[in-house]
């Protein structure tokens, strides 16, 4: 795998369950009715239920672990703000842009964005530093 240049640019597409969605607040404890109840999410503001704001940016954290240079991807820091609800059973896009290089810590900036795969509107945005001594090492 090529080390990471400014503005190279990472795509995945996903989504999320009902079933999912459930695991996740067991897991959490984040049992919030937006979350989990038909009938509430039906009442609310959104028209369903939501998935939870961590879990909806722990696809980032999939592709970091396991994808994007799995091997020895250290999470520095991570950021996130929530632009518009995600739901279960629709297609999203996680893009992943590189922002800026720190050669002597072995670290990249990345920009992170979630986007409805259909609409291509934008639903979550945030940054990550993330370090790597086996891939980031431009030395």
């Amino acid at each position: 795998m090529e080390k990471p240049k400014i503005n190279d640019v990472f795509k995945y597409n996903f989504s999320f369950t009902d079933e999912e969605v459930k695991m996740y607040a067991k897991i959490s404890g984040d049992c919030n009715p937006i979350h989990v109840s038909e009938n509430y999410g039906k009442e609310s503001i959104f028209g369903k239920c939501i998935v939870h704001g961590y879990y909806s940016i722990s696809i980032f954290s999939k592709i970091y672990g396991t994808i994007l240079y799995p091997e020895e991807h250290i999470l520095i820091s991570q950021n996130a703000k929530y632009l518009k609800p995600i739901f279960t059973g629709v297609e999203y896009t996680a893009v992943f842009t590189v922002k800026e290089l720190f050669h002597k810590k072995n670290r990249v900036l990345y920009k992170n964005e979630i986007f409805e795969k259909i609409t291509g509107e934008i639903k979550i945005t945030g940054e990550s530093i993330l370090m790597n001594k086996k891939y980031y090492n431009w030395s």
